[in-house]
């Protein structure tokens, strides 16, 4: 009898599309975007800024995301007071980091998400001068979101990489899961904001870190 292959089975992206499909998140940023979108359209009064806003934020997303991955996602939970300051996106990822495989932990909990849109709406009513362009702002952010959510899940399934820019993103966030969690803070991109920042070392150049399946050797 032939042994059995311990490699996982690969998957089409028809097969992760589905899967995809059956998580809250992404049904929560796809009714964000088309009530934006129709929002939008209703709302017209279309202007060059409408332009600049997208271009903008996708030039920005990067330096975002990465702020984001280490300031909240990597926060080591601390006493102050006597109370422990956590919280649950942060607990949340160190269960990701753990589990890398599972797939409810790869995408932002819907009850974050939950408080994450609101708050972006009502700030970008507030931040921009006119509703056509908070709603620009709105719908380019849930997109992105989408795009996010789509290709962290991606880079965890079983599907491969099949272009090379693809590849760049898989390799990236890989690193950073099991090689050392301290570099590779991008997932969308590769060798953006982490380039600029500091954080994309040659990967033969760095030491496998024993944390990165247990950040801050905490739990939770």
């Amino acid at each position: 009898m032939r042994p059995k292959d311990p490699r996982p089975a690969l998957i089409s992206l028809s097969d992760a599309a589905r899967t995809f499909r059956q998580q809250p998140t992404p049904w929560m940023l796809g009714a964000t975007i088309a009530i934006a979108l129709a929002a939008r359209i209703a709302v017209g009064e279309w202007q060059l800024s409408d332009i600049f806003v997208p271009l903008t934020v996708v030039a920005v997303f990067p330096f975002i995301e990465w702020v984001i991955h280490v300031c909240v996602l990597h926060w080591r939970p601390r006493r102050i007071a006597g109370h422990t300051v956590d919280s649950r996106l942060a607990r949340s990822h160190r269960a990701h980091h753990a589990d890398p495989k599972n797939v409810p932990l790869i995408f932002i909990p819907w009850q974050t998400l939950s408080f994450v849109i609101p708050t972006l709406v009502a700030a970008a009513f507030l931040a921009f001068p006119r509703p056509g362009l908070a709603l620009t702002f709105i719908l380019t952010m849930s997109a992105i979101g989408l795009v996010y959510e789509w290709t962290h899940f991606l880079i965890h399934s079983n599907y491969r990489p099949q272009s090379r820019f693809y590849r760049a993103i898989w390799r990236n966030h890989r690193n950073h899961h099991f090689k050392n969690e301290h570099y590779w803070f991008t997932v969308t991109t590769s060798g953006t904001a982490d380039r600029v920042l500091g954080t994309y070392p040659d990967p033969k150049a760095v030491e496998t870190s024993p944390t990165a399946k247990n950040l801050h050797f905490t739990r939770g």
